[in-house]
């Protein structure tokens, strides 16, 4: 027992910060002294506004109640992602959660899409998903527990839209009553121990010296110990994901929030909208290269649904990774690890992610660079397919009516990534990479789909089943998942009834 880790810093809040101190209460608990250094004067980033579904499962982990959280953060849920005007101006699709249609022993359910649609046996494969139905019509529900098992009403997927300050500041409470203990103020010096360039300690402006064996790193783009201190490195990835800047701003809502974000190609980058229970969250992340801040400014502001509630918010970003995410003593998490720009939404998912592998690696007082380098090979490789996939919705465009959309269609691409497509394209083939790869094959099948990757031809095994056949489980499986949507109720009678938040003091 005395090899074990006793004393953790936390350097920085916000969504980060106090998820990992929520997860490190909840598992060390008094075994570990656990504290957090955070200024209210340096503040937080806080764009994040919209999850992907492993989020329930953290929340879960700490025993949270879901609908007392959605409450407290004001939010809504999310069945999916809706993007506009990507593959060409006109076009719409959704990326939806969970599983399309119905797979069978013979083959993936958008194998046998792909020859029925050939044959026009089958509608659009987005016809087919429960969640991409519902989400256009504004139904929502949870999961039923008297719905069949084999009923898609029975496993549906969802995320969450919220107000990422609140979420952090619940985190916060729910921390610091297992024994976390913050404190205030600026760190003005980080001391290194001269034998192996461990940090050893952190000092405030205010003279205090904070001693531990353990250091976690949120301090934002700054990476206050992994980079200022430690000098780790920056993989950089702007030659494939260009943006470099966004634009925050609230406005007002205007009706019913939507079960999904949208996202809408603009001229030089894209448009987000989050929809919230008092609010809703929009954003423009742009290349600074193709547009000036205050055209991208005036065109937010030209394409929000109601009055903006403040000027948006300027962030500068440099997408990519450190070069190690876990450097000698310190952990990076959130924005001190790296940028991806939040188009699926994964940001929290790699706070959420790093702090999971954090607790199944962690370390003793020795700090075994196997553990670390085990951390650090599976960061890399879930960074770069999310990066890939990322990429896939810049690639894959027709849009030539900027010189962005020309560049991003044009540019060379990871050789990962071109095989990925490459094998799509030939038969519909796709195969996860492992465990550490995020997005499954649903989601890179409806992405490729959706912005005109089509397969030349399905996998010979789908083309053995007979036509009548084909046609008539193509038939069964769209009324199905069709009477499941309509019988959803709508998704503000579902908040209303299920976790109504209070109107906010100040929205």
């Amino acid at each position: 027992m005395n090899d074990q880790i006793r004393t953790v810093l936390i350097v920085g809040g916000g969504t980060a910060g106090w998820m990992a101190a929520a997860a490190l209460s909840k598992v060390l608990g008094g075994d570990c002294t656990i504290r957090l250094v955070e200024s209210e004067e340096i503040g937080t980033v806080g764009v994040g506004e919209a999850t992907v579904p492993h989020l329930s499962r953290f929340n879960h982990f700490l025993g949270i109640d879901e609908a007392e959280f959605v409450r407290h953060v004001q939010g809504t849920f999310k069945l999916g992602i809706q993007f506009n005007d990507w593959g060409r101006p006109g076009d719409s699709y959704i990326h939806g959660f969970g599983s399309i249609g119905h797979d069978t022993a013979m083959q993936p359910f958008h194998q046998l899409w792909l020859r029925a649609h050939k044959l026009g046996l089958a509608g659009d494969i987005g016809d087919y998903s429960l969640n991409t139905l519902a989400a256009p019509r504004g139904r929502f529900m949870a999961s039923p527990k008297d719905a069949p098992p084999a009923s898609p009403l029975a496993d549906i997927a969802y995320a969450y839209h919220f107000d990422a300050g609140r979420y952090a500041r619940h985190l916060r409470g729910y921390a610091e009553s297992r024994g976390v203990r913050r404190t205030e103020g600026k760190i003005a010096q980080v001391a290194l121990c001269p034998d192996d360039g461990f940090v050893d300690a952190v000092q405030l402006e205010s003279g205090e010296r904070i001693e531990a064996e353990l250091f976690i790193d949120c301090s934002g783009f700054r990476g206050l110990l992994i980079e200022q201190a430690l000098h780790t490195g920056y993989e950089e990835w702007t030659q494939w994901l260009p943006c470099d800047r966004a634009l925050a701003v609230a406005c007002e809502k205007v009706g019913p929030p939507t079960p999904y974000t949208r996202c809408t190609a603009r001229d030089a980058g894209w448009q987000w909208r989050i929809p919230l229970q008092h609010r809703t969250g929009n954003g423009y992340v742009y290349s600074s290269q193709h547009i000036g801040d205050d055209e991208a400014a005036a065109s937010l502001l030209a394409n929000l649904d109601g009055r903006a509630l403040g000027d948006p918010r300027p962030l500068r970003f440099v997408t990519g990774r450190r070069k190690q995410a876990w450097n000698r003593n310190v952990v990076s998490l959130g924005l001190a690890s790296g940028f991806m720009e939040p188009l699926e939404s994964t940001s929290i998912y790699m706070i959420q992610s790093g702090i999971m592998r954090l607790l199944s690696l962690m370390p003793r007082r020795d700090f075994s660079s196997v553990l670390r380098d085990r951390y650090n090979a599976q960061v890399a490789v879930e960074s770069e397919r999310i990066r890939d996939f990322l990429i896939l919705h810049y690639k894959a465009t027709q849009r030539d009516g900027s010189a962005f959309w020309r560049h991003c269609r044009d540019m060379p691409i990871p050789a990962a990534l071109q095989d990925t497509i490459d094998l799509f394209r030939d038969t519909g083939s796709f195969f996860r990479e492992g465990f550490e790869e995020m997005f499954g094959l649903v989601s890179w099948v409806q992405v490729m789909i959706g912005q005109g990757i089509l397969p030349e031809r399905c996998h010979p095994l789908a083309e053995r089943m007979p036509e009548q056949d084909l046609a008539a489980f193509m038939a069964g499986v769209r009324q199905v998942v069709e009477a499941c949507a309509e019988a959803m109720p709508m998704h503000q009678a579902f908040i209303d009834k299920v976790c109504p938040a209070p109107v906010p003091e100040a929205a």
